[in-house]
């Protein structure tokens, strides 16, 4: 819950000790009071602050309270601002038919009876908390709506790049049945079998995917944590990727601990992590580039960062990158194939492993830096 703002009522009276008995009159917890002796300077303060309630003096010298009360009702941002006359004068009808004119809701007449300017001043401050409460909530909404909105923007596109995966290895794999059913040579056979396997490995990891990223969302994964060398999960991570990396004609770049760094962790999915990391480097750097994978043990954390120089992260898309439907447009002709789940899967994990997970750009083509930092305060000791 967002804590309430304080709400100002604004105090408009030319002798100061009636601004302090005012005052002391109607403080209470989360009110602020605003004091002016003159037209101008109320007015001066009603042009930076929110008012929930104006009292105003009737008699004061040059602006009286019936000519600030109409500058008030003239002007836009205060118009709506409820104003209560406090005055020592008669109560004449001609006297109050012009103070309602000018925009009063109400007179109080001195000398001041303390528990009924309270209570009238009290039904002003409560409606005033009440819209702020309802801006908040409305604010909300519209929040909670353009995330759905978005949500539902990136579900379309999603869903059209799933199509586009899914229908080139079932076509590829259609293809391949039908033309092993015809009379080709031994070599031609073992050729369009090699192709099926590989399309069948690509839905293989399609599916992989979709079912992870659903299993972490729905809290149905549990880590399988045991005590492993940074070192050995990273050569398993590069392994998986040695084959992208080359694809890409990449030049690869590791500086990694001399010395063993031990933690607690599910081996295979933190090989994942950086496996995902350093696939998504080799994907958007165009061939030739240099992807680097490196790893640092500092006081309570392992760092471990995968930098590339590739198509970059807009600067406006970077905080918005790991969200599971989120893909920058303009790459997606660079993808080279993929749901673009694959970061939203790698924060999953990681936050799972009780770490965190950062990217830097310095913008289109200027390359990205992704940095996962583990905590290893949660090792437990060695046995």
């Amino acid at each position: 819950m967002v804590a309430d703002a304080p709400i100002n009522f604004l105090l408009v009276d030319d002798l100061e000790e009636n601004l302090l008995a005012l005052e002391a009159l109607l403080q209470r917890d989360g009110l602020t009071c605003l004091k002016a002796r003159s037209g101008e300077e109320a007015l001066e303060l009603l042009l930076v602050h929110d008012v929930a309630l104006a009292l105003l003096d009737v008699q004061m010298p040059g602006m009286d309270g019936f000519q600030l009360a109409e500058y008030i009702r003239g002007n836009a941002r205060a118009r709506h601002i409820p104003i209560i006359f406090v005055t020592a004068g008669s109560a004449d009808l001609q006297r109050r038919f012009r103070g309602y004119e000018a925009g009063a809701v109400d007179f109080i007449h001195k000398p001041i009876e303390p528990t009924v300017l309270r209570s009238k001043a009290n039904v002003f401050f409560d409606l005033h908390q009440q819209r702020q409460q309802i801006q908040r909530q409305r604010d909300e909404l519209e929040l909670a709506a353009e995330a759905l909105r978005r949500a539902d923007r990136h579900k379309d596109s999603f869903l059209a790049v799933l199509a586009h995966e899914l229908r080139n290895p079932v076509a590829a794999l259609s293809g391949g049945f039908h033309l092993l059913n015809k009379d080709i040579s031994p070599e031609r056979a073992a050729d369009i079998r090699n192709r099926m396997d590989r399309m069948l490995t690509h839905l293989s990891h399609l599916v992989d995917d979709l079912l992870d990223a659903s299993r972490v969302s729905q809290g149905k994964i549990a880590l399988k944590t045991e005590r492993v060398e940074l070192g050995e999960v990273l050569r398993s991570a590069i392994d998986a990727s040695q084959h992208n990396l080359d694809a890409g004609g990449h030049r690869f770049i590791t500086d990694l601990p001399s010395e063993p760094v031990w933690l607690w962790a599910d081996h295979t999915r933190l090989a994942q992590i950086v496996s995902n990391l350093l696939n998504n480097a080799a994907k958007y750097t165009p061939a030739g580039g240099t992807v680097s994978l490196s790893a640092r043990a500092l006081d309570d954390a392992v760092t471990i960062s995968v930098s590339d120089t590739g198509v970059g992260i807009p600067v406006d898309m970077q905080s918005k990158i790991f969200e599971i439907f989120a893909q920058v447009e303009a790459h997606l002709a660079k993808a080279q194939g993929g749901l673009g789940i694959g970061l939203a899967l790698v924060r999953q994990l990681v936050t799972l492993h009780g770490g965190t997970i950062e990217v830097e750009s310095a913008g289109p083509n200027l390359g990205s830096v992704f940095t996962v930092r583990l905590p290893l305060e949660a090792v437990p000791p060695a046995a």
